[in-house]
């Protein structure tokens, strides 16, 4: 076993995983991002808090084949993306949350970073996909924004994690009319956001 190639590791990681989830449970695509997740995660128990809004994943798809934006709500997420991947198809990643401007509007507001990162990406959302994994308070923006006719994201892949908000704020996102992928409840975080984004690549380029 010490003697795998990591291709290898991968390749036994993801065909465990997928003898672990249940058969006819999700679209092809959709099979293809819960299994990143539980690889990413470690964790089977995860695959049923995945939600997909009808069509979710192909919307991803098209996004970044089209060369969307990536907007996410942390460096973690941003780094976590496959950079390469998604310039190849014209787009780019971006994180606005360690820029100063944004850090003197929160403390100008009293908003979080996170929000005020969104509400500064403004309409520049509009045909994106948002990864967040950690700030509920930027999921609430993106909503806002959406439902003010400011921009309308291609994706949202809601993942904030943690007790205060971060399962409200995901309920929030799947009753809206976006297209969404979430973890519902408190789970979530960076790692899971990215790994989302990755496997929408995945798919994108017919490896899933």
């Amino acid at each position: 076993m010490s003697r795998l190639k990591p291709h290898e590791i991968e390749v036994r990681s993801m065909a465990i995983i997928d003898g672990l989830l249940p058969p006819g449970e999700w679209s092809p695509g959709e099979r293809a991002v819960v299994k990143r997740l539980v690889h990413t995660s470690g964790d089977p128990s995860l695959a049923p808090s995945v939600a997909f809004s009808d069509g979710a994943v192909e919307a991803g798809v098209a996004a970044l084949r089209g060369g969307c934006l990536v907007v996410t709500d942390t460096h973690m997420v941003r780094i976590g993306v496959n950079a390469a991947r998604v310039e190849a198809y014209g787009g780019a990643v971006e994180c606005l949350i360690a820029d100063e401007a944004i850090a003197e509007e929160s403390r100008r507001t009293g908003r979080t970073r996170a929000a005020c990162a969104m509400r500064a990406f403004g309409a520049r959302l509009d045909g994106a996909v948002v990864a967040l994994g950690n700030a509920p308070t930027a999921l609430r923006e993106v909503l806002s924004l959406a439902a003010d006719g400011v921009a309308r994201p291609a994706l949202v892949v809601g993942m904030p994690v943690g007790f205060v908000d971060a399962a409200e704020s995901k309920e929030a996102l799947v009753a809206s009319d976006l297209a969404f992928v979430a973890v519902k409840g408190t789970r979530g975080g960076s790692p899971l956001a990215a790994a989302t984004v990755n496997a929408l690549l995945r798919v994108a380029e017919g490896e899933a």
